[in-house]
């Protein structure tokens, strides 16, 4: 019984965990083409990814340009806008009982 219990306490702090974990993390590598007021520019492919920085970034050495970086990020919505309110689900009218057969 201990032993269960023990194993349910484990699989609850897990679940638990993976839950609040929050937004999905990525990561973008390549080389600082530009690094200026709040924005540093890497180059990943032929792409140029834009992505800001805050006083809250943590930073390890310094991003010059021409650095090989890598970059984790999270993806947050600046706004939303809703255009419609969705489509509801259509009403289920009940089933009409068919007539007795005699």
């Amino acid at each position: 019984m201990k032993r269960i219990t023990i194993a349910l306490a484990v699989v609850f702090l897990f679940v638990s965990v993976a839950m609040a974990a929050g937004p999905k993390t990525y990561q973008v590598t390549g080389p600082v083409l530009e690094n200026k007021d709040g924005v540093i520019t890497v180059q990943k492919g032929k792409e140029k990814w834009e992505i800001a920085t805050t006083k809250d970034t943590k930073i390890k050495g310094d991003p010059k340009v021409g650095s090989k970086v890598t970059i984790e990020y999270t993806m947050t919505a600046a706004s939303i806008d809703v255009k419609d309110a969705g489509k509801k689900a259509p009403e289920k009218k009940p089933a009409e009982k068919a007539p007795a057969k005699k």
